[in-house]
């Protein structure tokens, strides 16, 4: 029973985790859309198709950027480029 409620409650704070950085302000997210949105409501007009389409591309490129340093980082704690370099040498 424990560990069913320890399961419950890691995936709330998973679920949670990924909702707040669903939200953060890259066009990519959700966050992008809640800016332009916002945008449209201020400035009462929608933003540019040209503008959008630029947004959605930075904004996955610094996604993509993202995944990719962070798995980097996370090799490298674990040390599998050294263990792979002795296999090969």
């Amino acid at each position: 029973a424990n560990l069913g409620l320890m399961l419950i409650q890691f995936a709330a704070i998973l679920s949670i985790g990924i909702g707040f950085i669903n939200l953060m302000p890259i066009p990519v997210l959700d966050g992008g859309h809640l800016v332009f949105y916002a945008y449209e409501a201020v400035a009462k007009k929608p933003v540019a198709a040209k503008v959008q389409e630029a947004g959605y591309r930075v904004g996955l490129a610094l996604l993509a950027g993202l995944m990719l340093f962070a798995t980097w980082n996370d090799l490298q704690k674990l040390n599998l480029f050294k263990f792979l370099g002795g296999l090969v040498s």
